[in-house]
């Protein structure tokens, strides 16, 4: 997933944003909550982790401002305050869910983990499209028997392709997703990624699943999705 990771305090944040990408997630901090707005504006993510008490703008306000311009993404407020008050009002302002300080890595994860169950597929560790297994832990794809193993990038492109089914994704949009800001890809660095992820489907008999939209971008058609 993408994840928007907004803490000011750099002893918390450096943790959590290692721990988050040993999970294979990309990470974009923010240490200021207006920057994060603006990020925000700039991007699309699939989680925010906002610390409450952030400089410029709250990670409170940045919630309920990201709801009111119609944000759907899964929003876990961090913070000291572990009142049931302070807790019914994050939630009310927009949050998934709740986690005080100090943060335990292993529930954030845990955390995470459960905010990401977004997709009807999703089943704990396993992803399930048609016939084909994806496992997340082990970066591995299954089918009848068989197993390939994926790079941690070729998982992080298919990952986003199976929360996009059937849309098209320019390469812009591929490229903001795949790769962390102030991470320049070369020219050709996608089409190469394309290429490595569908020679690995191969394996399987399913690298018809990546199509590619000439002009435009790619897209992802699995037969179990097809309406």
């Amino acid at each position: 997933m993408r994840i928007l990771l907004a803490e000011d305090n750099p002893d918390q944040l450096e943790p959590m944003q290692t721990a988050l990408e040993r999970e294979h997630h990309i990470v974009d901090p923010a240490e200021d909550g207006t920057i994060a707005a603006e990020m925000l504006v700039a991007h699309t993510y699939d989680l925010l982790i906002l610390d409450w008490m952030l400089p410029g703008m709250s990670g409170l306000d940045l919630c309920r401002q990201y709801r009111q311009s119609g944000g759907k993404a899964p929003v876990l407020i961090l913070t000291a305050r572990g009142s049931l008050k302070d807790r019914v009002t994050g939630l009310d302002s927009g949050a998934d869910d709740y986690l005080v300080k100090p943060v335990s890595l292993l529930e954030l994860l845990a955390r995470v983990r459960a905010l990401g169950r977004r997709l009807p597929q999703w089943q704990g560790d396993v992803v399930t499209l048609a016939d084909v297994s994806l496992y997340v832990s082990s970066l591995e794809l299954e089918r009848s028997g068989k197993r390939v193993k994926l790079s941690k990038r070729e998982f992080q492109l298919l990952d986003y392709l199976l929360r996009h089914p059937h849309q098209v994704l320019t390469h812009t949009q591929l490229e903001q997703a795949l790769w962390a800001l102030g991470t320049e890809p070369e020219s050709n660095a996608l089409s190469k990624l394309v290429r490595r992820l569908r020679l690995r489907l191969e394996t399987l008999g399913i690298d018809t699943w990546i199509e590619t939209v000439y002009g435009m971008g790619y897209r992802l058609s699995v037969p179990e999705l097809c309406g």
